[in-house]
């Protein structure tokens, strides 16, 4: 089975293209020279058109840590002394 589709390979081809020129630019309007950078660019785009690609990988590492972490419980806060009566 595919990891991803055939629109996304497209995708992924013609912003690497891209890239190769000069022409891509990041969400800041910055040029991209990374090469990861450009693929994530190109499935980010492909996500948006509809295509068959995997969640990010950050937001299943988030998930997974929320299901792995117990909810912890605060220590009892202790209360202080009553002020010292007047003599």
């Amino acid at each position: 089975m595919a990891k991803y589709s055939k629109s996304a390979g497209k995708k992924v081809e013609k912003v690497m293209k891209e890239k190769k020129k000069g022409t891509l630019k990041s969400g800041s309007g910055k040029k991209v020279t990374s090469r990861k950078q450009a693929i994530a660019i190109a499935l980010s785009e492909a996500r948006k058109a509809g295509a068959k690609v995997p969640k990010k990988a950050a937001s299943k590492k988030k998930t997974a840590l929320k299901k792995k972490a117990a909810p912890t419980k605060k220590a009892p806060v202790k209360k202080k002394a009553a002020a010292k009566k007047k003599r």
